[in-house]
């Protein structure tokens, strides 16, 4: 084959490869958006609080953890959109969901999900490849996404109840030991999906 040759096809190729990969990027961002939404469903309800205990935050950092800061953004962003639309992703609430859950007494935390995943995803895969250990890295970076994830939600309970111990009372006391089995979670899942043999760095 001439080189010339070799050139057209070469360029005739690229586009298809680049297309390939966007779609199968957004079909790992989509199914990241749908494991989130599976993990929303595992909800208790807590007579004291309007916020749920749910397993939705742990879907979350291991979203961002997994796939990283760019796509874990996209795939809460894209969560939310979905939510907004109507859609039965976010955990089973009074208020129905769509836009009424997102300005509801969970709201903040909704909002602030995909700047989580963010975080935990940034922070992660900028560790130092030689002398960090998965797991404790992964432990820190979730560490870091919640403290993001709690500012957003008590600051949007604090302006709905229009009082800042309203607003820990309602939204963080009763959450802490399960946020913090929930870190480990995502944690461990992380470091074992990244010190794969074909995982990439």
């Amino acid at each position: 084959m001439s080189r010339a040759a070799t050139q057209v096809l070469g360029h005739q190729t690229r586009p298809l490869d680049s297309g390939k990969e966007w779609a199968k990027q957004g079909a790992i961002v989509i199914a990241a958006s749908l494991f989130v939404a599976l993990c929303a469903r595992v909800t208790v309800p807590l007579p004291f609080t309007p916020v749920p205990l749910t397993l939705q935050n742990f879907g979350v950092l291991a979203v961002g953890l997994l796939l990283g800061s760019r796509r874990g953004f996209a795939a809460l962003a894209l969560y939310l959109v979905e939510g907004a639309c109507g859609m039965r992703v976010f955990s089973p609430a009074l208020l129905g969901g769509g836009i009424a859950q997102i300005l509801g007494p969970t709201g903040g935390y909704l909002m602030a999900y995909p700047l989580v995943a963010f975080v935990a995803g940034y922070i992660y895969e900028h560790r130092s490849e030689k002398r960090s250990r998965p797991f404790a890295w992964a432990a820190l970076s979730s560490v870091a996404a919640e403290i993001v994830l709690f500012a957003g939600g008590l600051s949007w309970l604090a302006v709905l109840t229009h009082s800042v111990t309203l607003a820990l009372k309602y939204g963080l006391y009763w959450f802490v030991f399960a946020e913090v089995i929930k870190v480990l979670m995502a944690a461990a899942v992380a470091a074992r999906w990244h010190q794969r043999p074909s995982s990439q760095p």
